[in-house]
């Protein structure tokens, strides 16, 4: 159960969408994020940073559970 619990404050980051042709800004974000190739995924601590991130980018990663 303490996975469960541990998991819980955490957010799994997909890049679904390739870099090319999206702003120098976007792409700085991406890597902020810990992503680099395409549909790679990285576990992140949900806070108020991450999810601004990832709303900026919405169109570039997915949430996956």
């Amino acid at each position: 159960m303490a996975k469960k619990e541990a998991a819980a404050g955490t957010i799994k980051v997909r890049l679904v969408k390739g870099l090319r042709g999206t702003q120098s800004r976007h792409r700085l974000s991406v890597k902020a994020l810990g992503l680099g190739k395409l549909n790679s995924v990285r576990e992140l601590k949900d806070s108020p940073q991450v999810r601004g991130l990832i709303n900026q980018l919405h169109y570039l990663v997915r949430v996956e559970e």
